[in-house]
């Protein structure tokens, strides 16, 4: 097994925690309520499932995308700051990755266009072999589309390798390809469903590198 495909938010990049704050601020200003009870709903899923559980928690009138606008303004003004940060780890994993000749791709919801503007923020870009975002295809994470996109582009059988995820909807996605889903968690802690569909749970990136390396040293293929 020499492939890994990673999720992007809340595992490359602390960016599920940056979208968290950037809505909290705007459901402040707005009075949306239960804001953070429909953001870790929404965790994993693309932009149309996600505007999609908006309308049908605050009603078909809601003006997500007015909101969702507001939002991703604040985002990208913390981005351009430099507040969004990569993930503890992530940079010496690509770097081993690289070095012991494993195939990398990214399995991210996001829109692709973003998912390569934040790569190249952080230089990230070539760390990659492929990268399939969330308007690649026609289903979002729990559905399976977007792992098999990826190990197909990556020309890798899902069962010989690894995707890497924080959400449950991206565990389930994972699993449900035939993966080994290993959950690294973020905002949401494990819960029994995803202690039974993730072959491993790691505290860390660091973690998941030294079960990799320390314990398989696999050689280049």
């Amino acid at each position: 097994m020499q492939c890994v495909v990673f999720d992007m938010d809340g595992v490359l990049f602390d960016s599920e925690a940056l979208v968290l704050q950037c809505w909290e601020q705007t459901a402040k200003l707005h009075g949306i309520p239960e804001i953070q009870e429909i953001c870790h709903r929404c965790l994993g899923s693309n932009a149309d499932m996600t505007r999609q559980m908006f309308l049908e928690k605050y009603g078909a009138d809601f003006p997500y995308d007015t909101y969702k606008a507001e939002m991703s303004a604040k985002y990208w003004e913390n981005v351009e700051a430099g507040r969004l940060e990569l993930k503890s780890g992530v940079r010496e994993m690509l770097t081993a990755l690289r070095a012991h000749g494993w195939k990398t791709g990214i399995a991210s919801s996001t829109r692709a266009v973003i998912v390569r503007k934040e790569m190249q923020h952080f230089g990230l870009e070539q760390m990659f072999d492929q990268i399939i975002g969330g308007d690649m295809v026609q289903h979002s994470k729990p559905n399976p589309e977007i792992y098999q996109t990826a190990c197909r582009e990556l020309g890798v059988l899902p069962a010989e390798a690894y995707a890497v995820e924080d959400s449950y909807n991206g565990i389930r996605s994972a699993a449900a390809a035939g993966m080994q889903a290993i959950m690294i968690p973020d905002l949401l802690p494990p819960t029994p469903e995803m202690e039974q569909l993730a072959a491993k749970i790691f505290p860390s990136m660091g973690a998941f590198q030294q079960f990799l390396f320390g314990q398989h040293r696999t050689k280049p293929a």
